[in-house]
């Protein structure tokens, strides 16, 4: 029954009923589904901006911790398929774990796995407008101005480009999926050219000082320490990110049940090869070095493509037009991502605010658009509102460290995702081989890698010398820490504060009254 009327809502496959949240259902098929999830990743954005970190880890086996990196992302994709059979919620992680782990413990648990969707979402915001900006100056040759990521331009427009694409998501899903359909095009097809390009010079004797011929000892991991192993596969799980929008627009999705678990995990393929291809040809044809374009040069390694790409496509005039497309490729990578950053996050508190564990303004929707019209305005307005601050916050570099926070919520709740889907099925898991591996092993296993990442990000980013910015504690001077365990540090208090403060006034949630865990199906609030 819908939670706060009372009626009927949807029943599911598994014979849960799904909250009517006035969403507009089947406006996405498998395509367009599948586009949002590849496009929330931001392909484009997560190389430029991670790459240059990984090879200081990975070096020559950046290729393979990519290959790597992909497995956990597969497995917990595998569960948040399983569990999207069963349950086709918006809220994805926060209804999942709340049902699976029972009255008692289900609330809490799944109150952390919302927050740490919209935690994440809202870290990672201010790279996204940050990148925007630059590129927009740097698209029109300003590059004065879209070279200092700090500058007061760089902010206004990425302010800017935060409330587009607010707008964006505000008036329709399939507006929002039919732009993503245009911007990954771009994307992907420039990756994939620049790629090619860069293969053909290097075949060709073409290729700049530097180049590393292609080598099959590059697959083999095994001779990096385990420090530099874990840390170049918790930056790869980053660029992997986002795939799980496709869920979270599950009941927007033509076959609910089935159209965004298979989505999610095509998106992880997709994924995989575009990766894997453009990994291989950067690290080949730029090297490793630490001048000039290589991989290693400080100078850059906060977006490896724009270089890289200019001496790939050359001086020519067909190469500027090349050059220029790409800029305009990780332009619109960044946009794709940015909006599809406010999706899912409006959605999991549509979601958390149907069944009373936020406030139910959260809930509300437009008549004519059938979107969030309270979450998605305050998704954009707190992006805003972190942004602004930490674009002078130590001239900008506390963004980067928001960046690697990210990590720490994002294995968090995909980790929770994987345990979700095995404790949910845990009385079926013997009933077949399917069952037992798809349901059981493999997201129990994903759930096992991702919380181990997350635990060992937590260890690492407390040395301040793993991170752009540090605060000396106050109450303990002689503790030096780093500025991404101090964001992690305080996301995790801001979102227990709010927890309990929600608890205080509303405790029909918290004490599974909203949703009947035993039986797995929606009754009425008090």
């Amino acid at each position: 029954m819908d939670v706060s009327t009372g009626e009927p809502g949807a029943r599911t496959a598994g014979g849960e009923v799904v909250a009517e949240k006035g969403l507009k259902t089947g406006a996405l098929g498998l395509i367009s589904t599948t586009v949002i999830a590849v496009a929330s990743t931001a392909p484009a954005y997560s190389l430029a901006a991670t790459l240059g970190f990984v090879v200081i880890y990975a070096g020559t086996h950046s290729a393979i911790i990519a290959v790597l990196a992909f497995v956990p992302m597969l497995f917990t994709s595998i569960g948040y398929s399983e569990l999207n059979q069963a349950d086709p919620d918006c809220g994805t992680t926060f209804t999942w774990a709340t049902r699976a782990f029972g009255r008692k413990a289900g609330p809490w648990f799944g109150w952390q796995g919302g927050w740490a969707i919209v935690a994440s979402d809202v870290l990672v915001m201010a790279s996204l407008a940050q990148v925007a900006g630059q590129y927009v100056f740097l698209l029109v040759g300003a590059n004065d101005i879209g070279s200092h990521p700090a500058s007061g331009w760089v902010l206004l427009v990425g302010v800017l480009w935060i409330i587009s694409m607010t707008v964006i998501c505000y008036v329709g899903i399939e507006i929002s999926a039919n732009f993503q359909k245009a911007l990954l095009g771009v994307e992907l097809l420039m990756l994939t050219v620049m790629s090619i390009v860069a293969f053909v010079k290097l075949g060709s004797g073409s290729a700049p000082i530097g180049h590393l011929a292609l080598s099959w000892s590059w697959l083999n991991p095994f001779s990096m320490s385990v420090s530099d192993f874990v840390q170049g596969l918790l930056l790869m799980v980053f660029i992997y990110w986002g795939w799980d929008t496709a869920v979270s627009v599950n009941e927007e999705t033509k076959d609910s049940s089935i159209t965004p678990g298979k989505a999610a995990v095509i998106a992880t393929l997709i994924l995989l090869g575009i990766y894997f291809i453009v990994i291989l040809a950067a690290q080949s044809y730029a090297g490793l070095g630490t001048t000039g374009i290589g991989l290693l040069n400080p100078s850059h390694s906060s977006d490896v493509l724009s270089v890289l790409g200019t001496s790939v496509f050359g001086t020519s005039v067909l190469g500027k037009v090349g050059s220029h497309l790409l800029i305009l490729m990780v332009l619109s990578s960044a946009a794709a991502s940015t909006q599809t950053t406010i999706l899912p996050t409006a959605r999991t508190t549509l979601s958390m605010s149907v069944y009373g564990s936020i406030p139910k303004s959260f809930a509300k929707m437009h008549k004519r658009y059938l979107t969030p019209t309270v979450s998605t305005v305050v998704m954009g307005l707190i992006s805003i509102a972190l942004y602004v601050p930490m674009n002078y916050l130590s001239k900008g570099l506390v963004i980067g460290d928001a960046v690697s926070a990210c990590g720490v919520f994002i294995a968090l709740y995909y980790g929770m995702t994987g345990f979700a889907c095995v404790w949910y099925y845990r009385h079926t898991l013997t009933e077949s081989a399917r069952n037992l591996w798809m349901r059981g092993i493999i997201p129990g296993l994903g759930g096992i890698m991702l919380w181990a990442a997350m635990i060992w990000s937590l260890y690492y980013y407390w040395s301040p010398v793993n991170s752009y910015t540090s605060l000396k504690l106050p109450f303990a001077p002689h503790w030096h820490v780093g500025g991404v365990f101090i964001i992690d540090i305080l996301a995790i208090i801001v979102g227990i504060v709010l927890m309990l403060a929600r608890r205080a006034v509303y405790p029909p949630f918290f004490r599974g009254d909203t949703l009947n865990l035993q039986t797995a199906t929606l009754v009425p609030d008090d």
